[in-house]
């Protein structure tokens, strides 16, 4: 087959003028193109008043030898590259240790699918519940203000990736096309099959619990097991080697393979490694408010007279804005007619996030605004980061009213510097609730003041923005990991081999799609040592 890039046609083209484009590309008779598979198709909205769809198409012509030899000094036409995915080594039998996977989160998912197919039987332990009964809890925080500690936005099957906008697209470089065996696998569990296609792909939560108990039953049926409810207590570690894991209830699981995947809120995990000589230590990481607008104010200002076009769905945004204090702050985990949710998983804390279903079809739009902190703001040991986090997250808590509100303020309000007392047009959809006040003690000052100087200027670049309205709530502080657990060339810790540093929490990962490469990155080189090890 051939690939063709860049082909550009109006928002709302017949479906005949896509194959139209094809054949004036190519210069082809009709009769000459067999078949046409679409692999990307983006939208560039770039000029509100002229909006139009880009096309990555593979096609299949009649004799294609001629036709690539016509067309060979345009760089948009080529052969086909094949991404299919090749596995790396495989098993006939049972391993004599199986792989011990620690956390089912996107990476944790990954890698036990990937060392499952290979023929590894991969035992996963999940400190949190099967996703269904994770769901409930979850919602109990929402609805009642219970937290449940070992079961909510943060821990259980899914992983946290499970209540978000459920992007799938990353930045990170992929040469291998694993983001590509990502979308063929959740497609294969009942994902929507443009995933394979848009440029921007998403699912939303409901499809994501539905999609990963297939996707676990997939891996139950090649031999893998589950444990749910067992946490991780300690490693057992014997001249810098992995020799086994002792969970929470006292059982010892011999294992010289681990892949740790336990995403960015384990702190008491990162204790208990930095407690067993694992080499850990502090990374960056953001902290801000979740802002929220109309959907309709983003839709307008991102796609003007096309707003509410069913092909372009609901707009998002991406922002930056170099504050003159030297701090960097950013729009971060945007989520579209989505809804701002209580992500804590400490008792006596306030957590903000936020999560979009399938449809996006909720009143407001949010983000994240955040500002980018180093270890210099937290400069007493590797750990640091999570008294940071905690410091902050107790404060929210207080402020919100001591009982899972949120603390929240207009947008107008917060720039003027004075206390909220009443909502306007945009009503907050976070629950348990939001308690209007005063946010400028819930960051450091240096947070608040390019927050503030942020604003108005993201309002240059989106009209409405800084709308007097607009809702702040507070706060957000699981952007990323706040420690990074440090691996080699080969993929394990740098001073204990056998254990794999995987996805979000150890510092390598960030979101659903990048998190789950990782995951198959780890899967790949823990098979190669296994299997030498044989």
């Amino acid at each position: 087959m051939l690939r063709l890039t860049d082909l550009h046609l109006p928002l709302n083209h017949a479906e005949a003028e896509l194959r139209g484009a094809i054949l004036a590309r190519l210069e082809l008779a009709d009769h000459q193109l067999l078949s046409v598979r679409i692999f990307r198709r983006a939208c560039d909205a770039r000029k509100k008043s002229a909006i139009h769809l880009v096309y990555t198409v593979d096609v299949e012509v009649d004799d294609e030898v001629s036709v690539l030899a016509q067309n060979r000094t345009d760089a948009k036409i080529g052969p086909t590259p094949s991404m299919q995915y090749q596995f790396v080594a495989r098993l006939n039998r049972a391993p004599a240790l199986r792989p011990v996977v620690i956390g089912f989160g996107p990476c944790g998912l990954f890698a036990a699918l990937i060392l499952a197919q290979s023929g590894f039987r991969p035992l996963i332990i999940e400190r949190g519940k099967q996703v269904r009964e994770r769901t409930k809890d979850t919602f109990g925080l929402w609805r009642k203000g219970e937290l449940h500690p070992e079961s909510n936005v943060q821990f259980g099957e899914g992983g946290a990736g499970t209540f978000s906008d459920g992007k799938l697209w990353t930045q990170v470089s992929d040469p291998k096309h694993y983001g590509r065996k990502v979308l063929e696998e959740f497609v294969k569990a009942d994902a929507p099959p443009e995933i394979m296609y848009v440029s921007k792909p998403h699912i939303g939560t409901f499809r994501l619990v539905k999609m990963i108990e297939q996707m676990r039953a997939n891996i139950i049926e090649l031999g893998g097991e589950f444990r749910f409810e067992q946490k991780v207590d300690d490693l057992e570690i014997i001249d810098g080697e992995m020799r086994g894991i002792v969970l929470s209830n006292g059982e010892h699981i011999p294992a010289n393979h681990v892949v740790l995947a336990v995403g960015h809120s384990a702190r008491d995990t990162f204790q208990m490694l930095h407690r067993c000589g694992v080499y850990v230590e502090a990374k960056p990481f953001s902290i801000g408010f979740r802002i929220e607008h109309p959907q309709s104010l983003i839709d307008r200002a991102r796609y003007g007279g096309y707003a509410g076009d069913p092909i372009l769905g609901a707009a998002d945004y991406k922002l930056v804005h170099h504050a003159s204090n030297g701090r960097s702050v950013y729009s971060f985990c945007m989520c579209p007619g989505g809804t701002v949710i209580a992500a804590a998983s400490e008792p006596g804390r306030v957590v903000t996030n936020g999560m979009s279903q399938y449809s996006r079809n909720e009143r407001n739009a949010n983000a994240g605004i955040v500002v980018g902190i180093t270890p210099e703001d937290y400069p007493d040991g590797p750990l640091a980061g999570i008294d940071f986090q905690r410091e902050l997250e107790s404060r929210a808590y207080v402020l919100g009213g001591s009982n899972y509100n949120a603390p929240g303020q207009l947008v107008g309000d917060f720039i003027a510097d004075k206390s909220s007392q009443l909502f306007g047009a945009v009503l907050p959809s976070y629950q348990p609730g939001v308690s209007l006040g005063d946010l400028s003690t819930a960051l450091p000052s240096y947070a608040i003041e390019a927050i503030r100087e942020a604003l108005p200027a993201f309002d240059k670049k989106i009209r409405g923005f800084a709308m007097n309205d607009a809702v702040l709530t507070g706060v957000e502080t699981r952007t990323s990991s706040p420690v990074r657990v440090r691996r080699g060339l080969d993929f394990q810790s740098i001073n204990t081999r056998g254990l794999y540093p995987a996805g979000e929490g150890a510092g390598y990962a960030g979101g659903i799609m990048s998190a789950a490469i990782d995951g198959i990155r780890i899967a790949e080189a823990l098979a190669l040592a296994m299997t030498a090890a044989k």
